[in-house]
């Protein structure tokens, strides 16, 4: 548990003398902003707190944890970033969603900066949706064996109809991930899917990646999936999966050096 107590001795060690001496005041301004958040977040797991709740205000964190206010808002400012905390001015400020909307914004433009010379950002991320369906397929396939589905069979129609015409189905595929993971009940997971299909829909139209060609296909494999885990077949559903992202990683492994 970190006090101010706590967060004083590491400022002091920081600063003391000898060998590592801190000189630049900027520095010390980071290092008392970094320990002053580390103490936010020990607040709000010592207090219990969860999405929505009310954090002290300024003033009470300034007296509970020994600093100043200047400390407060600065670590208030780089929690809102990481959507642990979340400001609403004239209201206060509260526990975040904690969502992993910080990690869509990194690896987006992660994978960007990656494309300035060739696809692979892009071509990680395609791999780790794939091995998380991959991963999550037994659990899949042992939740969704012999019930009915119907909005997951309307999407998977839905898809091959605008497919069929030549049209995409990005809100259809997402729905449709979500809807196979919502099943067996792992937030994480799902959140994880649909933050690299963000990340994914972000990047394909700055690459200006021809994938119209292969909608049909992609579409077909969304029944397959569906089909295979509601017949109890995960090595069919692995299978479909593969299927799923083949077209695509064909097309980004021609363009990685």
């Amino acid at each position: 548990m970190t006090s101010s107590v706590e967060s004083n001795e590491v400022l002091s060690s920081l600063s003391s003398s000898g060998e590592g001496i801190i000189t630049d005041s900027a520095t010390v301004s980071r290092s008392r902003s970094g320990a002053t958040v580390d103490a936010i977040k020990e607040l709000i797991l010592r207090e219990n707190l969860r999405p929505g709740d009310s954090l002290p205000t300024e003033l009470t964190l300034c007296e509970q944890l020994g600093v100043s206010r200047s400390s407060v808002r600065e670590a208030i400012r780089k929690l809102e970033t990481l959507d642990i905390v979340s400001v609403e001015h004239g209201r206060g400020t509260y526990v975040g969603s904690l969502s992993l909307a910080p990690l869509v914004q990194t690896l987006a433009f992660r994978s960007l900066l990656a494309c300035n010379d060739n696809f692979e950002g892009l071509r990680n991320v395609v791999q780790v949706r794939r091995c998380l369906d991959l991963g999550c397929a037994e659990e899949v396939v042992n939740s969704l064996k012999g019930t009915s589905q119907p909005r997951l069979h309307e999407l998977v129609n839905q898809m091959i109809e605008r497919a069929q015409k030549g049209e995409l189905f990005q809100e259809m595929d997402i729905e449709f991930h979500l809807g196979l993971l919502s099943k067996i009940s792992n937030v994480v997971i799902e959140q994880l899917v649909h933050s690299l299909w963000l990340v994914h829909m972000v990047v394909i139209p700055r690459l200006g990646i021809e994938i119209a060609v292969h909608l049909e296909e992609t579409a077909l494999a969304h029944k397959q999936m569906l089909d295979a885990a509601l017949a109890g077949d995960a090595e069919a559903y692995r299978q479909a999966v593969i299927e799923h992202y083949r077209p695509l990683e064909e097309i980004l492994y021609k363009h990685v050096d």
